[in-house]
């Protein structure tokens, strides 16, 4: 068992878009009525948000910060702060302005609230950096933790590109140095990886199309989980290298950490094999330090110290600077170590990574992913470079033998073999590996106050045929008659008329029409609009749980690893309205078998429905002998975006 110790710094999160309409309530929930705001000129007209938000409450307003927190700066701004009697300090804006605020509540024991407009992280730190003489000092102290810390999605949309990668590095460096901190735990573990994991994958995003604001989004979350593990665990060489270059030589912050990584983790990566493993993982890269250095360069970002500024005289004297003091590293520190890492990111040399086999791997990994540089699509080429990414990855991870390949190559042709019109292998195999429905988590549920998608399943057949309201769509086939009766709205309840709307499921043996070859015709299929108060109605018969087909490839991976084939009962429905995004989705029978262990991991709480049982007459006087279910429930459309 292993024994830690977690320490988490009371900070609160208000986090989303549009949340800079909370501040006021939040600066009032601290019992404040007179904020100095914080900010700077390129920050107009989120500066203006947060005016517009503060309304009275704000009695002046410093736009003086710099970076690296100089305290002649400081000074000033403690001047007007005091001239105003401010009782509260507000900024908005990245690593300079949140810095400043902290070196004012230090000075004063004022409570702090921070709107970031970066990725810097440092807002969610009791950390302080600040430049004296030309030497940068790092203290830390509970008072210097803003208590509260607005991230506004909306506030980073604008942020130009180049910026958007060196200040995603910057929280990465946050991240992976808590990885091999002495001070690491599971819990800070886990947030490091998410973190790693998804400035991954939002970065490159990004670069193909800087206003995405789903990748802004990942990316901030990215940035506060970064900045709460260095809260947690402290810093590293990485950090005090950096610390040493902005502060000695005037180096822009982000911009040298966005340098110094990639060196820093090749520096360290003998003594921590393990944690750089992790990391190759969590980027989907063979060698974690060159890919840091390779992610950096796809994206355009600096990877020289000389195109920083740092003159090469000053290689020798940082290198003493770094080494002056005994600091936690999980590799022993000299100068002459130092001086080599420093030298590399002079130069902007790609690290080294693991010797021979690895080197040659992250070679070949390279010129893959190079081979794609030319597509005219942006997405396409980012696509199919994270692809072979992951995939030398896994081969690499695993030691993947010519055999096993061979094998792997031989269940994908016979996957595609399986497949035709009525028989989807591939959609088989993707169902049943969970990719289905983790793509449709990522694209489909974001949107709250809608009804929750589902997969669309190897059994849909466009063109179903139509169907009236109250009509029977069984086709005479047996079961427990089932009253369907559903609505179809938006999110705020509206109907919505003409939906077009497909429903199609298996009969009670746990087979679907396209499966059955001797029915002559679609059956337990239909296609139904919606009236003028969003609803259908039909009749069918009680869905089952059925094993989805196993004298296939999937069938036999399935068999081969102890897994059940079966999927919990449930009917299948297509919305489609104009003015809304398309709804595909399932319900599944309340109290049905395996809705914990559906072999496609299609079950979502919300999808779970009563198919209530119910004797005696019907909603529209059919007759039925013994029993019949009743199904109702609403589907809750979003609207198009845009």
């Amino acid at each position: 068992m292993e024994s830690f110790v977690h320490t988490s710094h009371p900070s609160r999160v208000v986090f989303g878009t549009g949340t800079v309409t909370r501040l006021r309530k939040e600066v009032e929930r601290l019992g404040c009525s007179r904020v100095l705001l914080l900010s700077s000129p390129p920050l107009a007209q989120a500066a203006a948000r947060v005016r517009e938000a503060l309304g009275d409450l704000l009695v002046s307003e410093f736009d003086g910060a710099a970076m690296h927190t100089p305290v002649e700066v400081t000074e000033q701004a403690l001047g007007l702060l005091r001239d105003t009697d401010a009782d509260c300090v507000v900024a908005v804006g990245g690593g300079s302005t949140t810095g400043l605020s902290k070196a004012l509540a230090l000075r004063t024991g004022l409570p702090q609230v921070v709107l970031p407009t970066t990725y810097a992280g440092s807002e969610v730190t009791p950390v302080l950096g600040e430049t004296r003489d030309g030497r940068k000092v790092t203290r830390s102290s509970p008072e210097i933790l803003p208590e509260t810390v607005v991230y506004d999605v909306d506030f980073t949309l604008t942020l130009p590109l180049s910026m958007t990668v060196t200040s995603g590095v910057n929280a990465l460096a946050h991240a992976v140095e808590a990885l091999y901190s002495p001070d690491a735990d599971p819990v800070t573990d886990q947030h490091a990886l998410d973190a790693i994991s998804r400035i991954g994958r939002a970065l490159p995003r990004l670069a193909s199309d800087p206003a995405d604001a789903a990748a802004r989004a990942d990316l901030l979350q990215a940035a506060w989980l970064a900045g709460t593990c260095l809260a947690t665990v402290g810093m590293g060489l990485h950090h005090k290298l950096c610390h040493t270059l902005g502060g000695t030589f005037g180096l822009p912050h982000a911009e040298t950490h966005t340098v110094v990584l990639p060196h820093a983790m090749a520096h360290n990566a003998p003594a921590v094999p393990d944690v750089m493993r992790r990391i190759a993982d969590a980027l989907g890269v063979p060698d974690a330090p060159g890919g840091v250095h390779d992610l950096v360069v796809s994206l355009g970002g600096p990877t020289s110290l000389r195109d920083l500024g740092m003159p090469e005289s000053g290689l020798a004297r940082a290198a003493e600077l770094a080494t002056s003091a005994p600091y936690p590293n999980p590799r022993d520190l000299t100068t002459e170590g130092i001086a080599e890492l420093l030298a590399g990111a002079w130069h902007g040399r790609r690290p080294e990574g693991p010797p021979s086999t690895g080197t040659r791997l992250a070679r070949l990994t390279d010129q893959v992913v190079a081979s794609f540089a030319q597509a005219p699509d942006p997405r396409v080429r980012a696509l199919l470079g994270d692809l072979v990414r992951h995939l030398h990855t896994f081969v690499a991870a695993n030691d993947v033998t010519d055999a096993e390949w061979q094998y792997a190559i031989d269940f994908l042709t016979r996957t595609g073999q399986m497949c035709d019109t009525t028989r989807q292998e591939f959609v088989l195999l993707s169902d049943t590996l969970g990719v289905s429905s983790a793509v449709d988590l990522l694209t489909n549920s974001r949107t709250s106050g809608t009804t929750p998608s589902a997969v669309l399943g190897p059994f849909y057949v466009d063109g179903p045929p139509e169907a009236t309201h109250g009509s029977d769509i069984s086709g005479g086939l047996p079961g427990t008659p089932l009253w369907v009766d559903v609505r179809v709205t938006d999110t705020a309840g509206e109907p919505i008329a003409d939906a077009v709307v497909d429903v199609w499921q298996s009969d009670e043996d746990g087979y679907y029409d396209v499966q059955l070859p001797e029915l002559d015709g679609p059956v337990l299929r239909a296609r139904l609009r919606s009236d003028d108060a969003g609803r259908i109605t039909f009749w069918s018969i009680l869905p089952s749980d059925y094993p989805i087909p196993g004298d296939g490839p999937v069938g036999q991976m399935l068999a081969a690893v102890g897994r059940h084939p079966y999927r919990a009962a449930h009917l299948h429905f297509l919305c489609d309205a104009p003015g809304h995004t398309r709804l595909v989705t399932q319900l599944f029978v309340s109290g049905g078998a395996r809705l914990d262990s559906d072999t496609v991991f299609g079950v979502k709480d919300e999808l779970v429905a009563d198919f209530t049982p119910h004797t005696g007459p019907t909603p529209d006087g059919r007759r039925v002998d013994g029993e019949w279910r009743r199904l109702d429930y609403t589907f809750r459309l979003a609207p198009l975006a845009g």
